[in-house]
């Protein structure tokens, strides 16, 4: 016999160790995604955070507009974009450089290779007339100079309530079609 009965002894030990822990590693995984991009470093990190400030958007040398946001981080990688998760305040511009309409949201991001904003969670737009748009969520695509949305809006004019599921409008808020319309409540005077 090549093995003796001491060394069987010390295979079968270490067989059964090697058993347990294969054993105890199975029965403990799991599949947590958060822990595992923790761990793989997969967790996004802002390149750059700044708080409260305002950027100016142009175009050919014209202010189109103008944002304002208490937070604002910057993500690189795969697919960069701006997120302002404090929420943000951008004012519309005509050729006079005065304020034609104005977005408030509780949040946003922006897309940087599309040119495409998202705003979220008590989002308004008012414009020069006075008509107000309510919606929880609104796309603001920079190239086209169009607001829209595909859920709930109620806007209120001047002397009715309009209810809708979606809406498409300018960027100033001056012509929009609402989608849908649920209803119209008129306001007495």
């Amino acid at each position: 016999m090549i093995f003796g009965l001491r060394s069987l002894r010390l295979i079968r030990i270490i067989y059964i160790i090697g058993l347990f822990l294969a054993l105890f590693t199975l029965l403990s995984c799991e599949n947590d995604v958060e822990k595992i991009n923790f761990l793989t470093g997969k967790k996004l990190v802002p390149l750059e955070s700044t708080r409260n400030i305002t950027l100016i958007f142009s175009d050919s040398g014209h202010v189109t507009a103008r944002l304002i946001s208490p937070l604002v981080e910057r993500y690189e990688g795969d697919s960069s974009f701006v997120e302002f998760k404090e929420g943000l305040k951008l004012e519309f511009f005509n050729n006079q450089k005065q304020v034609e309409s104005r977005l408030t949201a509780k949040y946003a991001i922006k897309y940087n290779r599309s040119g495409i904003m998202e705003a979220k969670n008590k989002v308004e737009v008012l414009n020069q007339k006075g008509e107000v748009l309510n919606c929880e969520h609104l796309v603001w695509n920079q190239s086209t100079h169009q607001i829209y949305s595909n859920t709930f809006v109620k806007i209120k004019t001047v002397d009715e309530i309009i209810f809708g599921d979606g809406f498409e409008s300018s960027e100033d808020f001056s012509k929009y079609k609402i989608k849908k319309i649920r209803g119209t409540i008129n306001l007495k005077r």
